[in-house]
């Protein structure tokens, strides 16, 4: 399929799931990084509206493909659209090319009396980490919703003091243990600190219960403003605790690995997580693999995927293996990797919610793969089956040939060969020719020949073949066509068909004009009209195209050689350096006639023999150019 049509394809198999864009031009490259709530949407936008920034026009204009990665929340998407972006470092993402990072929670542990600060990096200092958020304003709010519930202090103070002094106003409101004032103890700070964990770690039902309590009990008194503004901070508190698959806090490098099968074949994808960040994935096709038991399927594959030259990381999660290959691939990883690796097939949890996020792009890259193979065995063999119905053929036109002849005024006349094998180009079967029996140009002439020549090898190379028990595909012109396509209307068509006749040659044949790209077979007055959307008709200007394109090229060599022909090339021993040298030093044909030996001989590259070779071309006089 050319580039826009798997492009088409890809944009109307887009899923309505949350999830990452990478835009790649022709040389696949990333140059976009996006995410999107609906990626079906969002990314079909790009290809449907007209109502786009200069930059964003400009960027369109250089995607030539595009790949998802799907994940389950926007904020995972927007999380891995942060990695993605520092991992790829994308053109058209120039203004996130800074050194901004999303934010995070930072609790020193170390400190007596804890307390929760912003930071933008996680660093490897013994402090707890919880994060990332959408933004600064975002850590504002968990903080706000912890110490609705917690009273955590805020302050700056170096705890403990070294006496006691009073208690600020937090401490008034409730908002504060007042440990500055030996208001309480260092055990007691760290059970309020226990419940600041589990509500950070995802377990926030005590801190909801409390706001909600809030909220019924402002709406009892008829305060709705106030219980309006605590329903607020429910949401957002709901919100921002979602759980963050995208990026974890704990810097650990992992694999994940997931499968999905069709009946027929499989698909296994890997999400890469290096430092605690999802960098992306790979999905692989395993094909006849569709039936087969998926831990089977998943083991070879490891074993098969994870060699010596690739990167093992410290803990690999795994969908499913068989029962009791757990250990025994946990200590192949760990011999091929020469360090501890940890094996896991997680079943609940987060980890298992890391091997749904893969198995549903494995299903996503496998359906997209079923739908592309779908649409060019449609535009493939099974136009080829379509036209050859149309045409009333008895049997499937398998080697379909398509000529065309191309010359400038009857000069450097050529003829074009091409093959589709199955509705699909099979290069190696083209041949070119040059005309030799024809002059001027004369296209029905020029066509004859170049049939009869190529049927004539063909028969007789078949039967040499034949004779010796050797198969009769097997040689350069032996393996014949089921169906022959020439560029012309019934007259070129009724010609072409009685060469083939005189020749004992009995091959199906039909034509294409070009002017309204109407069929036309050689016993038929009326030609047969095909949409223009349809398979078959794209299949035959694929060939009758592919057969211009092919005796253009040829033309235009030979006529491009004939013109940069010089009579220096004609003479023994002057190949193109010495042709060079000699012009560059003596400017014209002319005056290398008028040079001597010895001054022919002294110019660079040039010998005595090539320089005497030259004088006697040049005592001769001119020749006539010779004919191509």
């Amino acid at each position: 399929m050319r580039r826009s049509e798997e492009l088409e394809l890809k944009i109307a198999m887009l899923p309505e799931s949350p999830g990452c864009y990478l835009m790649k031009d022709q040389q696949g490259e990333i140059i976009y990084v996006g995410k999107a709530i609906n990626l079906k949407n969002r990314v079909r936008s790009y290809f449907r509206g007209q109502d786009h920034t200069p930059k964003v026009a400009a960027m369109i204009a250089h995607i030539a493909d595009f790949e998802i990665l799907l994940c389950e929340s926007n904020l995972e998407a927007l999380c891995l659209e942060c990695n993605l972006i520092k991992e790829h470092k994308p053109y058209y993402n120039i203004l996130l090319k800074d050194d901004k990072h999303y934010p995070y929670l930072r609790l020193d542990l170390k400190e007596p009396f804890p307390r929760l600060t912003l930071a933008r990096r996680m660093n490897r200092d013994g402090a707890k980490y919880f994060g990332p958020y959408i933004g600064a304003t975002a850590v504002k709010q968990i903080i706000d919703a912890v110490r609705d519930v917690f009273p955590i202090r805020t302050c700056r103070m170096a705890l403990p003091p070294k006496k006691p002094i009073r208690p600020c106003m937090n401490y008034d409101i409730g908002k504060c243990l007042a440990p500055c004032a030996n208001r309480c103890t260092e055990a007691e700070y760290w059970d309020m600190m226990d419940g600041v964990l589990s509500f950070l770690g995802g377990d926030y039902g005590l801190v909801l219960d409390k706001l909600t309590a809030q909220m019924n009990k402002a709406a009892e008194k008829m305060e709705y403003e106030k219980a309006a503004v605590i329903r607020d901070k429910i949401r957002d508190v709901k919100g921002l605790m979602e759980r963050q698959i995208a990026i974890k806090t704990d810097l650990r490098e992992q694999d994940i690995i997931a499968l999905t099968q069709d009946g027929v074949d499989a698909m296994a994808q890997i999400l890469y997580v290096r430092g605690g960040r999802m960098l992306g994935g790979d999905h692989f096709l395993l094909e006849r693999e569709g039936a087969e038991e998926p831990g089977e399927v998943l083991m070879g594959f490891i074993t098969q995927y994870y060699t010596a030259d690739t990167l093992i990381p410290r803990h690999v999660l795994v969908q499913t293996l068989p029962e009791g290959a757990q250990e025994q691939v946990e200590q192949w990883l760990r011999r091929q990797k020469g360090q501890p690796v940890t094996l896991a097939l997680p079943k609940r949890g987060e980890k298992h919610d890391l091997i749904l996020l893969a198995e549903k792009n494995a299903k996503d890259a496998l359906a997209k793969r079923n739908a592309r193979a779908a649409v060019r065995q449609e535009r493939t063999s099974g136009a080829a089956a379509n036209l050859g119905r149309i045409l009333g053929m008895d049997r499937y036109p398998r080697r379909i040939e398509g000529y065309d002849i191309s010359n400038t005024q009857g000069v450097h006349s050529v003829g074009s060969m091409v093959v589709f094998i199955d509705g699909v180009p099979a290069k190696k079967e083209y041949r070119k020719f040059r005309i030799k029996t024809v002059e001027g140009a004369n296209d029905f002439a020029s066509l004859n020949e170049v049939l009869g020549r190529r049927f004539a090898h063909g028969l007789k190379e078949r039967a040499e073949r034949e004779a010796e028990g050797l198969p009769a595909a097997g040689g350069k012109f032996s393996d014949l066509p089921d169906l022959v396509l020439i560029d012309g209307g019934p007259q070129q068509v009724r010609f072409a068909r009685q060469a083939l006749l005189d020749m004992g040659a009995d091959v199906a044949m039909f034509g294409l004009a070009e002017r309204l790209e109407e069929i036309w077979l050689p016993d038929r007055e009326e030609p047969i009209v095909l949409d223009h959307a349809t398979p078959e008709l794209q299949l035959v200007q694929r060939v009758r195209d592919e057969a211009h394109r092919c005796a253009i090229t040829h033309h235009r060599a030979l006529r491009d050689a004939a013109f940069t022909h010089s009579a220096l090339d004609d003479i023994e021993g002057i190949g193109p350096r010495r042709r060079k040298a000699l012009l560059k030093r003596f400017g014209s044909l002319k005056a290398i006639r008028q040079a001597t030996v010895d001054e022919l001989a002294a110019v660079e590259g040039m010998n005595r023999p090539a320089a005497e070779a030259v004088a006697a071309w040049a005592s001769a006089g001119p020749k006539p150019r010779p004919e191509n």
